[in-house]
């Protein structure tokens, strides 16, 4: 029989009211909500940076291949197919940007047009029926972000004009508003429109000019290494970036919510740490006399302090236990029913995201208790320096 776990076992879960019973609870409440704010935190960080870094690929790609000096280039089918039979691309296809002028009625807006091959690539299409371009001919539809349709009073189904400045001569097309899209992103939504490749490219008098190939990856871990495989194989005055780099404001403020999560765990980790010392001090102190008497009796010290050491442990693993269902929980809580709403103005998205990684909670748990574990040894040392004879008359 293991003596010092049974001692532990006695006095942490002893039924009578008593202060060792009230110290242990309130040890086994702190360490659990500071483990459930940890989970919290990461759970929270990990959703925003996936949901705001999807929305920016989701609008833009992983990776743009255009010209240097920002000339349009001329779309060459075979080197699109060599792209695409990279291993780790998903998808590649081009694009073309223009600047343009949209009228309703009397309203007007300055805007930039984006040509894509696909509708179905355009993000989060919020409203208005699936659309699917004919390759082989231009197609007279647009959509629009639900910023711009509120601003200029457009609905799906209006007609609209677009107009475009080339070679001192304005061109004109009517068309036809098909679907209404919402990034969340003000920047994105109020400066694009999405139109079909050709007609842009008609508009512009030249039939096979884009701006560049917009590419998505199969896993977003490969970005560095598939642009510089990219960037090896491009010709002359072409340069493949990654979306990070294209845009790195907002990338910069997603990593900067990093620098919040660990500052976040450092302090929690630390008010856990120091809340077991000193529950462990209290509950040493107030054993005195039985330490006293176990001493007295013949047992080794190193057998007291595994009394304590178990008696934390207890605390510790009660507490990880009850703050991982309580993070976990709270987490899907959020996941399934969306309780809690934010400002899409400042926070990009309007509901809190939520993002659980297994690794991570395993990390939580396993660094939690090996810190705990370390922080027990402070408090233990003491018993060494007791003296039998004064631990027993202690009062």
């Amino acid at each position: 029989m293991n003596t010092a776990f049974e001692i532990a076992k006695r006095i942490s879960f002893n039924k009578q009211k008593n202060y060792t019973r009230f110290i242990v609870r309130l040890s086994i409440a702190a360490t659990a909500i500071s483990v459930a704010a940890i989970l919290l935190t990461f759970s929270i960080v990990n959703g925003f940076q996936s949901t705001i870094s999807n929305k920016v690929y989701s609008f833009w790609g992983h990776i743009q291949i255009a010209s240097v000096n920002g000339n349009t280039l001329s779309e060459n089918p075979n080197f699109l197919q060599q792209i695409k039979s990279i291993p780790e691309i998903q998808s590649a296809s081009p694009y073309l940007n223009q600047t343009m002028v949209l009228a309703k009625d009397i309203e007007i807006e300055g805007l930039n047009a984006k040509g894509i091959a696909d509708f179905t690539m355009i993000p989060n299409l919020s409203k208005g029926r699936s659309i699917q371009t004919d390759p082989q001919t231009s197609t007279k539809e647009i959509v629009l972000s639900r910023l711009i349709a509120t601003k200029l009073h457009i609905d799906t189904g209006d007609q609209v004009k677009l107009y475009v400045l080339q070679n001192g001569a304005v061109q004109e097309r009517k068309l036809i508003v098909v679907g209404l899209f919402h990034t969340g992103i003000e920047e994105y939504d109020l400066r694009n429109v999405f139109v079909d490749l050709k007609l842009l490219q008609q508009l512009i008098q030249e039939p096979s000019a884009i701006t560049g190939y917009q590419i998505d990856l199969k896993d977003i871990n490969t970005i560095d290494r598939t642009q510089e495989k990219l960037q090896s194989s491009l010709p002359e005055n072409w340069v493949s970036s990654a979306s990070a780099d294209v845009y790195p404001q907002l990338f910069d403020w997603i990593k900067v919510q990093s620098i919040n999560r660990n500052i976040t765990i450092v302090i929690m980790l630390f008010i856990a740490i120091v809340n077991l010392i000193t529950c462990l001090l209290i509950l040493i102190l107030e054993r005195v006399p039985m330490i006293g008497g176990l001493t007295a009796m013949g047992a080794s010290h190193q057998m007291i302090r595994k009394v304590f050491v178990y008696q934390a442990s207890f605390i510790t693993w009660m507490g990880i236990g009850f703050g991982v269902l309580l993070g976990l929980g709270i987490s899907l809580i959020q996941l399934k029913f969306q309780w809690i709403h934010l400002d899409e103005s400042a926070y990009l998205i309007d509901v809190l995201p939520i993002l659980i990684d297994p690794l991570q909670v395993l990390g939580v748990i396993v660094g939690t208790a090996f810190v705990s574990y370390l922080s027990f040894l402070i408090p233990t040392i003491w018993i060494k320096k007791m003296s039998p004879a004064k631990a027993v008359r202690f009062d």
